[in-house]
């Protein structure tokens, strides 16, 4: 009998190694902030209570765990590999003899000591253990997880998941189900149901999505982080029930979040709680990684392509954009339309210096969660079918080693590499090593936005069948052989809020930069804060009558720079007279914006992530319901 219900399979980290631009994404990510916080931010320094110390021992140091050791393992960096497995080390000695383990004493970073069972940052770590065992083969994390959640399976109806927990059960959920397929132990089954009864009714909440515009208070079911981990708790539901309900509030879910709460970079906002749209809400970062790893989640479970499409339209966009081109500082909150960081109130829940470039903006939580974005990415990029056959759900470069084809006769070992620096370029290269001939399948993900797809085996074209958002290719399949698949990337405006629009190709999102005078702040020895002011217009609407012209360049080891983008669009526009600053922003997009006397200009449009200071949601200039002028 069928125990769990999931289209995909993950591949145990480390099977998936980046190449080209990615590779070098997490070389700077691993130059930066995620391979030295340890020695520059006391909160997961070597008082850390998850390495023994007696100071911050709740979520901040499995948050930076989370993603320094997907990415020291990826990296095949040494040194990075020794410090992750430092915590790791410390965690598998700590367990006790009922099972639990971690700090005895758990400690905010406020100082405050939680005399309750809390089952919040176990959490974190679990997800830790799985990766870690997975790129490791270490024997004792199955007998360390199985004992830990027997005494969860012991506890948790008189110490029920609460709080933070309560909101974000789907995480634990996760760790049981992967646990489960190692060992089958029916416990874990029985654990499960317990765990995802005592979990916020997610199903419920975006089924019937009840936060039509933004949220002026605090609840769990709006807080913008617990809402990017949340979408994918139906999911993992499903993977208990196989219930068609569960799918539906994924989907409507996603809807609603967009319409009443959607940003042009593919998240929805969230400055502490749901914004709603206007493109001068910030976004936290922390919901962006989350949003992430949510996606890579229902891709494997549901097998659909809009997932992976959601995935890279965030990952390409709102990632790099709220984290400095060198990896030295982030902000905790991003803006479509952002025109200044600087310390500043704003009509957000979070204090005046949420939009700033530095180590710890607003609160800590960013600056120890954000590592996980691209490791994880890189992990989830290719699945496999559960038949022998590869799933591709993402074309950022990367290699590939796996075994594919029937278990046994047919089985073989394949080594896969994926070229062409999408999603700068159109065309991705696949080519296959084999350690003999196998018959299986490569399912291709066929993106909503590409029109007319082609895809060559060996220089023969071959049709394309689209379900779901993928197409499958079974064949005997030999070493040398060479997938071309073209996925023409045309430039579209999107209509936004109040005719407003923004500017996509392919998966990434265009925005108009300005300027950007970094001033700083706060100096430390290496990782400071900045504010950035601008210093050239802004103001600047699109005419509706636009032919954007497409110019390439060459590949920079940080594509990512507004100064090195390898690709870029000319658009025409014109200063808008009427749109004015409001609350230390950019206002609102006038409905009817007034250019008259402002020359056509040439303006040159560059990737969202690549541009810190910058409009992606601009107004139009003689739009078609344009009201008529009296002479």
């Amino acid at each position: 009998m069928k125990t769990t219900y999931t289209a995909f399979e993950e591949l145990p980290l480390g099977a998936i190694k980046p190449g080209e631009w990615l590779r070098d994404q997490l070389r700077i990510q691993a130059d930066g902030l995620t391979g030295h916080l340890e020695e520059h931010w006391a909160d997961v320094g070597p008082d850390n209570g998850w390495i023994g110390g007696k100071g911050e021992s709740w979520e901040r140091g499995p948050y930076y765990l989370d993603g320094l050791l997907p990415l020291a393992y990826l990296l095949e960096d040494g040194h990075l590999i020794a410090k992750a497995n430092r915590w790791v080390e410390w965690s598998l000695g700590s367990q006790r003899e009922d099972g639990s383990f971690g700090p005895e004493r758990i400690e905010t970073v406020n100082g405050d000591v939680d005399k309750e069972q809390d089952w919040w940052h176990y959490m974190i770590m679990l997800k830790v253990m799985t990766q870690y065992a997975e790129a490791s083969q270490d024997t004792r994390v199955v007998p360390f997880l199985t004992s830990f959640f027997r005494y969860v399976h012991k506890t948790i109806e008189d110490q029920p998941l609460r709080g933070w927990a309560e909101a974000r059960g789907m995480e634990m959920l996760l760790t049981i189900h992967w646990l489960h397929r190692k060992t089958n132990d029916s416990f874990l089954l029985e654990l499960a149901a317990i765990v995802a009864g005592q979990t916020t009714g997610w199903t419920e909440v975006f089924r019937d999505f009840p936060f039509w515009r933004k949220v002026e208070q605090w609840d769990w079911k709006t807080h913008v982080v617990n809402v990017a981990m949340g979408i994918k708790a139906p999911g993992v539901r499903y993977e208990l029930t196989g219930d068609a309900k569960e799918r539906d509030a994924v989907h409507r879910g996603i809807d609603s979040l967009m319409t009443y709460h959607g940003q042009a970079h593919g998240m929805f906002s969230g400055d502490e709680w749901l914004s709603g749209t206007h493109p001068s809400q910030g976004v936290e970062l922390c919901a962006v990684v989350e949003y992430m790893f949510s996606m890579e989640q229902l891709t494997r479970v549901f097998g659909e392509g809009r997932f992976g499409d959601i995935l890279e339209k965030v990952a390409f966009n709102a990632l790099p954009a709220t984290i400095s081109k060198d990896w030295t500082s982030h902000q905790y909150d991003q803006q479509v339309n952002q025109i200044v960081c600087n310390v500043a109130p704003r009509s957000w829940s979070n204090g005046p210096d949420a939009n700033l470039f530095g180590l710890e903006p607003n609160f800590g939580c960013c600056t120890s969660n954000m590592h996980q974005g691209w490791p994880k990415f890189v992990s989830h990029l290719w699945m496999k079918d559960g038949a022998g056959g590869l799933v591709a759900v993402s074309y950022a470069p990367c290699t590939v080693k796996t075994e594919v084809g029937y278990a046994g006769a047919n089985e073989a070992a394949a080594e896969l590499e994926v070229t062409g620096n999408y999603p700068f370029r159109e065309t991705v290269e696949i080519s296959l090593k084999l350690s003999r001939q196998a018959t299986f399948g490569i399912t291709l993900r066929i993106p909503e936005w590409s029109i007319d797809p082609t895809l060559t085996v060996n220089g023969e074209l071959v049709q394309l069948q689209v379900n779901n958002g993928y197409a499958n290719v079974t064949r005997n399949w030999g070493s040398g052989d060479r997938l071309s698949l073209n996925l023409p990337m045309t430039v579209k405006t999107v209509n936004r809020n109040l005719y407003a629009v923004s500017v996509e190709r392919g998966p990434l999102v265009y925005a108009l930069p300005v300027q950007e005078n970094w001033q700083l702040l706060t100096k430390r020895e290496k990782f400071h804060d900045w504010e950035i002011y601008p210093g050239s217009p802004w103001k600047y609407g699109l005419l509706s009558e636009n032919e954007f012209q497409v110019e390439l360049s060459d590949m920079a080891y940080q594509p990512f720079d507004v100064n090195d983008s390898p690709i870029r669009l000319k658009a025409k526009g014109q200063l808008i007279r009427d749109w004015k600053m409001e609350g230390n922003n950019a206002g609102t997009p006038p409905l009817h914006p007034n250019s008259d006397g402002q020359p056509i200009v040439d303006l040159e449009l560059v990737p969202y992530g690549g541009a810190k200071l910058r409009i992606g949601e601009f107004p139009v200039i003689g739009h078609p319901l344009e009201a008529r002028k009296h002479m």
